[in-house]
C-alpha cells in the first residue's frame, strides 16, 4: 500500500489580494519575539561604535578575555605557602 502525498501543489495555493488578507496589527507578535530571540536594542551611541554584530562580539570577547587575565592576576593562590604555615 503505497502514501498518499500530503504536500499541497503550488496550483492548490490560493493566490490572495491584499484586501483579502485584513487589516495587519503593528506590534501584535513583539513581546513574544523579544522573549524567544536574542536580540538587544542598543543605545544610539553605542550603536555607532559598534555598527555591526562582528563589531560588538568582537568587543565582548575581549572584554571577557581581559576579565579571566584581570581575575588570574589578582587571585590568591588556594596553597599554601611554607612561609605563611
Amino acid at each position: 500500500m503505497s502514501r498518499v502525498s500530503t504536500r499541497k501543489v503550488e496550483n492548490d495555493i490560493p493566490v490572495l489580494k491584499r484586501e483579502q488578507l485584513g487589516k495587519g496589527v503593528r506590534g501584535k507578535y513583539f513581546r513574544q519575539y523579544t522573549q524567544a530571540s536574542n536580540v538587544v536594542v542598543l543605545r544610539p551611541e553605542i550603536r555607532k561604535a559598534f555598527p555591526t554584530s562582528e563589531a560588538v562580539n568582537e568587543a565582548l570577547a575581549n572584554l571577557l578575555a581581559v576579565t579571566r587575565e584581570t581575575v588570574r592576576l589578582t587571585s590568591r593562590s588556594r596553597t599554601r605557602t611554607k612561609a605563611h604555615r
